[in-house]
C-alpha cells in the first residue's frame, strides 16, 4: 500500500491521540488532501538519519486554522508499518510518500501478563509518589501508557516494533523490573545520605569474650 508521510522524531503507538501542528506548504497540502478525499497518512519514526517504522495515521478535526493557512489538527493513530520505499516527492504533490507494509498485530498477550505489567506500573508510580489510576485488565493493553513508563526514545521505537502483544507486554516487564531496581537503589541512597550528620543509637559492642 502506497501511504503519504509526514516523518517526525516521534514515536505514535495506535489507538493514541496525536496532535499536530501543520505550517509547511506540503503538510498543509496533506491535511487539505486528506479533508477532502478521506485519505490516510503514515508517520514515520526518523531516528539515527533514516526511516524504517512508523504508524498510519487518520485525521479527525482540523482544531484551529490561522491567518495564512497553518492548522491545528488532530489525528489518531491506527496501525504500525513497515516502510519499503521511499519517494521525497508523491507524483503531483509537495509531500513525501512510500508503499508500505503493515505489521500483523498479534493480540495474544494473557491477562496474567497484563496483571503483573500493571502491578510494577503501580510499583514505579509509588516509588515516583505519582498518581495511579487502576485500569481494568479487559481494557488494558501494552500501547495504553507507553508514554508514561519512562521509556527512553529508543526503547519506544523498539516497542513500536514488536507485533506480538506478549512481546510487547514482555518488553515492558522487563524494562519496569530494571527501573523499579534502579529507582529502590536510589531511595536507599538518598536515606543513608540524610542519615549522615544526624546522631545515631549505636548497641555497643560486648567484647568481653573477644579473643584475637
Amino acid at each position: 500500500m502506497k501511504l503519504p508521510f509526514f516523518p517526525l522524531q516521534s514515536v505514535f503507538f495506535p489507538g493514541e491521540k496525536v496532535p499536530l501542528h501543520i505550517f509547511e506548504e506540503r503538510y498543509k497540502q496533506l491535511i487539505n488532501d486528506c479533508k477532502s478525499e478521506a485519505i490516510t497518512f503514515g508517520i514515520p519514526v526518523y531516528i539515527n538519519d533514516s526511516i524504517a517504522y512508523g504508524t498510519e495515521v487518520q485525521l479527525v478535526e482540523v482544531v484551529n486554522t490561522y491567518q495564512g493557512g497553518a492548522m491545528d489538527v488532530v489525528c489518531v493513530a491506527r496501525q504500525v508499518f513497515k516502510v519499503l520505499t521511499f519517494d521525497n516527492e508523491m507524483e503531483g504533490k509537495l509531500y513525501a510518500g512510500g508503499i508500505v507494509q503493515f505489521l500483523d498485530n498479534v493480540n495474544d498477550g494473557d491477562k496474567a501478563a497484563k496483571r503483573e505489567v500493571l502491578l510494577k506500573l503501580e510499583e514505579l508510580y509509588n516509588l515516583m509518589d505519582v498518581p495511579f489510576s487502576p485500569i481494568p485488565i479487559d481494557l488494558f493493553n501494552s500501547y495504553i501508557l507507553a508514554h508514561k513508563m519512562g521509556l527512553s526514545f529508543e526503547q519506544e521505537y523498539q516497542l513500536l516494533q514488536l507485533a506480538r502483544e506478549s512481546e510487547r507486554l514482555g518488553f515492558i516487564r522487563s524494562h519496569l523490573i530494571g527501573t523499579i531496581q534502579v529507582l529502590n537503589e536510589v531511595n536507599r541512597t538518598k536515606a543513608i545520605i540524610d542519615q549522615n550528620g544526624h546522631f545515631r543509637n549505636f548497641d555497643p559492642l560486648d567484647f568481653k569474650d573477644f579473643k584475637i
